[in-house]
């Protein structure tokens, strides 16, 4: 029972305005506490916030301590990493057509430069991750970050093709561990905010892929690509600076035994944030097997995984492809109209090169700009339908899109069905980034977004060989490919067994499938109460 003596008016029945005293019987805890009396007008002093924990978990003090300063700081800087991710990514559809042109190269050498980039990244991804869920996932995001800066500012000096080979195919090792910074800012989010907070984390990439292709703009036609390439690393050597300020996360330093950091770090957040800790002490969970990839196949989540696999391979395959098809479209605007303009198709020489025009990077421009409505979009839908839902809507009508390209459309429509369909699969993308992170163990966290990012490179391999190639040989073949992928990746989004909404993060693997945080949002934050003990 803990008492507060009420001063002043307030509405409450004839016993409490008898006795002036108000009694809170909190469920689960014992009596001997002593009774509070606040001086006239006073407030309840922040000490008291969390009065009756007398253990608590990080998931608690995350949810105690809210969303503030700290917060923002972290997805300004969780921002600038993706921003970084999205220029490198964004650079490939605009250097392939100009290597292409400068190099003399043929249409298989241009697809293998694309293609290497994602060979690094899917071959590193997993082990980016296990580094994350072994050594940290500070640790693995710097290491990351600075290996992508140091080879991408030397891909800038490449003298010949096969050398540009190599450093691209190193720039991709590095951005192979970019994706581990969602999975450090999510453990560091309260559960409502979690879903909006990685999702607007998409506005920092379309960011990043705008101002890659205004960049490009301006720099190619006086500087060339060269500059182009150490210009889009500015955003990865601001990260790098100041990715010392970041702190390790507080989940993960509980995990491996490290209490007195995992103190030190959820107090740092509360000074930040203005707001109160917990009181009590704070449970360790130590798990030495953390990492594992056998834990991602255990019965409770071995279905997640294969799905998860299937959604993250569409998601990369699609969505690369639609921007590599996007540039290829736009410099071939008759491929469409060829049945009805009557004529014949010539043979095309592999070595037969065009130069992006200004028209060209200004309808990319159009189509990149289509990832801000599509965040807005998958923000209202995603706490409403929930994630699975989300995914499969952004899939279904991706899959539409592209059917709908096959038809003969003029460059307008052409430019706004590439938009509609970019909102999307980006959507999409953005859903699968808040879906992963909730659906595993800290113990596999990194791991498991690790392999699905790893699974997304092995699509965004095989896309160039589909948008640059077999698209010489037929259109329409290609955007049925495109269509039938994202169909089936709808369809094994809607089967995936667990829906993360309103559910919070677990912190360990071995704990019951679901038991923590369930429906804790809707509960006060000052009182957050884990009743699941020690995990020792």
């Amino acid at each position: 029972v803990v008492k507060f003596r009420r001063t002043g008016e307030s509405a409450r029945s004839e016993d409490d305005a008898a006795s002036g005293e108000h009694e809170v019987q909190i469920e689960g805890v014992g009596g001997g506490l002593e009774a509070v009396e606040l001086d006239d007008g006073a407030a309840v002093p922040k000490e008291f916030a969390n009065p009756t924990d007398d253990t608590f978990m990080v998931e608690d003090a995350v949810e105690a301590i809210g969303f503030g300063k700290f917060q923002w700081k972290l997805s300004v800087l969780t921002g600038l990493a993706w921003m970084a991710d999205a220029m490198e990514m964004m650079i490939l559809s605009i250097l392939a057509p100009q290597l292409h042109c400068e190099w003399r190269l043929p249409s298989w050498q241009v697809a293998l430069l694309t293609s290497v980039v994602f060979v690094g990244m899917m071959s590193s991804s997993t082990l980016w991750g296990n580094i994350s869920d072994q050594y940290g996932r500070k640790t693995g995001l710097k290491i990351s970050v600075l290996w992508t800066l140091y080879y991408g500012i030397l891909s800038a000096f490449a003298p010949v093709y096969s050398w540009i080979l190599v450093l691209r195919g190193l720039v991709g090792f590095g951005i192979g561990g970019v994706p581990q910074s969602v999975t450090l800012y999510a453990e560091f989010l309260p559960m409502k905010a979690r879903a909006k907070c990685i999702l607007l984390i998409e506005v920092f990439w379309a960011l990043g892929t705008v101002f890659e292709v205004i960049l490009a703009v301006f720099v190619m036609p006086s500087l060339g690509w060269r500059w182009l390439l150490i210009l889009s690393a500015v955003p990865l050597l601001l990260f790098a600076v100041l990715c010392f300020w970041l702190p390790e996360s507080a989940r993960y330093d509980v995990l491996s035994g490290n209490q007195e950091k995992a103190i030190a770090t959820l107090k740092r957040i509360a000074t930040e944030n203005g707001a109160p800790m917990p009181l009590g002490k704070l449970i360790i969970s130590r798990q030495e097997d953390r990492g594992r990839m056998k834990d991602l196949f255990t019965p409770h989540f071995r279905w997640t995984t294969l799905l998860l696999w299937f959604i993250w391979f569409s998601n990369a395959f699609s969505y690369y492809g639609l921007v590599l098809l996007t540039t290829e479209l736009f410099q071939a605007g008759d491929v469409c109209s060829i049945s009805s303009r009557k004529k014949a198709v010539e043979a095309k020489c592999s070595l037969a090169c065009e130069y992006l025009s200004e028209e060209d990077y200004m309808d990319l421009l159009w189509t990149t700009l289509s990832e801000f409505p599509g965040v807005l979009v998958t923000l209202w839908i995603i706490d409403r339908l929930g994630r699975k839902k989300t995914m499969a809507l952004c899939f279904a009508i991706f899959s539409f899109c592209s059917l709908l390209l096959s038809i003969c459309v003029w460059r307008n429509m052409l430019t706004l069905l590439l938009f509609i369909a970019r909102a999307f699969i980006s959507g999409g993308f953005q859903a699968a980034y808040v879906y992963t992170p909730e659906v595993y163990p800290t113990a596999t966290r990194a791991l498991g977004l690790g392999t699905c990012s790893g699974m997304a490179r092995v699509g965004a391999l095989i896309t160039p060989f589909i948008a640059q190639v077999m698209l010489e040989s037929s259109v329409y073949l290609t955007l049925a490919v495109y269509s039938g992928c994202c169909l089936l990746a709808a369809v094994a989004s809607c089967f995936l067994p667990i829906e993360t909404k309103g559910r919070g993060l677990q912190e360990s693997s071995h704990r019951e499938w679901g038991q923590e945080m369930v429906g804790r949002g809707t509960h006060g934050a000052g009182v957050a109460r884990s009743n699941s003990g020690s995990q020792e």
